[in-house]
């Protein structure tokens, strides 16, 4: 396989710290936080942002929707020299687990058996799923300390949106906390190549519910990034 990104067409390498999210306007709007923010990749809409925080070089990505497509900006974000990978996103809660506004910080993974594009990495066994114990406690301290109600626990990454709820019961057996999309594929390559990894998710919605409103939803992912920012330029 090339070790050369054929789909991230950066002309410098990205910073080794990274902030990874899916909706290309979240990559802007984070990106906005930086100083010195500059676009360095817009290849198929998979954004591309070099910057600094707090005088730190930190790099902010877009991944897509979907574990099939966030393994390829993974892959080619430790290509370009990533040491350390944060997703950001959103997730929808498990009622009576986490809620509309929460912070939800993955000590764990989960996914359907074959699930998440792992399979041709590993036919026979399930990948490590477990974020960076140190940049996970960290990430759950800082965004506590902005306010913001935290709850730390295990995620289901989905490969089916639409399909979700009608897995609410099983989810709730597992005692997990909330569902996203990407988060194992994140966590099982960051094992596979030697980078450090965690995520932390704005709960949008519960199973089932009404979304948060568009303003607040943006709102939130700012705070929450500033608070991830810190996390990522003090991790050591």
């Amino acid at each position: 396989m090339s070790r050369r990104p054929v789909h991230l067409l950066a002309g410098e390498p990205v910073a080794e710290r990274v902030i990874a999210v899916g909706d290309p306007g979240r990559a802007r709007l984070l990106a906005g936080l930086l100083e010195e923010s500059r676009l360095v990749s817009d290849n198929r809409g998979l954004l591309v942002f070099n910057g600094k925080w707090r005088g730190v070089p930190v790099t902010v990505a877009t991944h897509g929707m979907g574990a099939p497509s966030a393994l390829i900006v993974f892959e080619e974000l430790a290509m370009l020299g990533a040491k350390v990978i944060v997703r950001l996103g959103t997730a929808g809660g498990i009622p009576g687990r986490s809620g509309p506004g929460d912070i939800v910080v993955a000590s764990s993974a989960s996914m359907l058996r074959h699930g998440c594009g792992l399979e041709a990495y590993l036919p026979r066994i399930v990948p490590p799923l477990s974020p960076d114990p140190r940049l996970t406690l960290l990430l759950a301290e800082k965004l506590s300390a902005a306010g913001l109600r935290v709850v730390v626990g295990p995620v289901f990454c989905s490969d089916s949106f639409y399909a979700e709820t009608g897995l609410l019961e099983e989810l709730e057996r597992a005692g997990i906390v909330a569902v996203e999309m990407e988060a194992a594929a994140l966590f099982a390559l960051s094992h596979m190549r030697g980078f450090r990894a965690a995520a932390a998710f704005v709960v949008s919605n519960t199973l089932g519910g009404e979304f948060l409103d568009p303003g607040r939803l943006a709102s939130m992912a700012s705070l929450a990034g500033r608070r991830v920012l810190d996390a990522l330029v003090e991790y050591d």
